[in-house]
């Protein structure tokens, strides 16, 4: 994909916001390039806009959420229908240009896969396109994914539109994955919607310390071992010790940018060294706690 992409530098039409497109029958790539720093360029569109950094440095600015941020290669930024979002290119130079990659999904498509997904949905909370803003770093699955996506679109490979259709798919699903989590995790923590995942989550969040009890579990869900694993895994697509893990991970990066000691925040998690905690944040998110903290 580098090689790909250095090519295409080559090709420069404008300083910023060097735009080149490719179509399928339901979403839309596009590669952008600024090559000089720049600020407040706006970008909108009618549909879902899926963004991924590639190269350097953004910062988003989104008024009607006072949202103001740094997006960075390796993270996600998804932009609603008619959300508009002002960015700033602080570090763009022709040497280094800012790159990142947007796929604009049909609203249909969102639509059919939320509809499949509810056929299989166990939970009374409907898998649906929730229409706001998502930044989140992603992992090594989406990363690849994406890599695959830029392939696929900007190659002439036998059976195209096939397997582009197959990598939306897999794209669809994580969003709406992630924001059905999201979407679980603000009805736990509200009280007020009452379901076997919700109550389970509640427990879990009130003891992210404590080791993982998965008797205890199935008793606050009142299900069997087995139809548990079954249910939990269906609802968020991870297992109970995969959505520890991550909460706690999550919880970690809120004290850590409220300054607090990274031993002390490691043993309030329930990591048994600050070693483990140490090692277990940088395999996540690709950096130290003590360089997060810093940053």
């Amino acid at each position: 994909m580098r090689f790909d992409l250095q090519t295409r530098h080559q090709q420069i039409d404008k300083l910023v916001e060097n735009k080149f497109s490719f179509n399928s029958d339901n979403a839309q790539l596009s590669i952008y390039d600024t090559y000089e720093r720049a600020f407040n360029v706006p970008l909108s569109s009618n549909n879902v806009l899926f963004c991924g950094m590639l190269q350097g440095k953004k910062v988003m600015h989104v008024e009607t959420c006072d949202y103001h941020h740094d997006f960075l290669p390796n993270e996600s930024f998804v932009l609603a229908p008619e959300q508009t979002v002002h960015i700033d290119f602080p570090d763009a130079s022709k040497p280094s240009p800012t790159t990142c990659l947007a796929i604009e999904i049909n609203s249909d498509k969102l639509a059919d896969i939320a509809q499949k997904l509810n056929m299989q949905n166990q939970t009374s909370i409907e898998v649906a396109y929730q229409n706001e803003l998502v930044h989140v770093e992603h992992n090594w699955q989406t990363q690849a994914l994406l890599d695959r996506m830029v392939h696929l679109f900007t190659e002439n490979e036998d059976q195209r539109g096939f397997l582009i259709d197959l990598a939306l798919n897999e794209l669809v699903t994580r969003l709406l994955t992630q924001q059905t989590r999201e979407l679980i995790l603000k009805c736990a923590n509200s009280q007020h919607h009452q379901d076997p995942i919700t109550k389970v989550i509640q427990y879990i969040e009130h003891n992210l310390s404590e080791p993982l009890d998965i008797n205890t579990l199935c008793k606050v869900a009142c299900m069997s071992r087995s139809k548990f694993f079954n249910y939990f895994k269906s609802c968020l697509n991870m297992t109970p010790q995969q959505w520890l893990q991550t909460r706690r991970l999550s919880k970690a990066k809120e004290l850590l940018k409220k300054g607090r000691s990274i031993t002390q925040i490691g043993f309030d998690l329930g990591f048994n060294h600050t070693s483990q905690f140490s090692r277990t944040f940088k395999n996540a998110f690709g950096i130290s706690p003590k360089a997060f903290q810093k940053n």
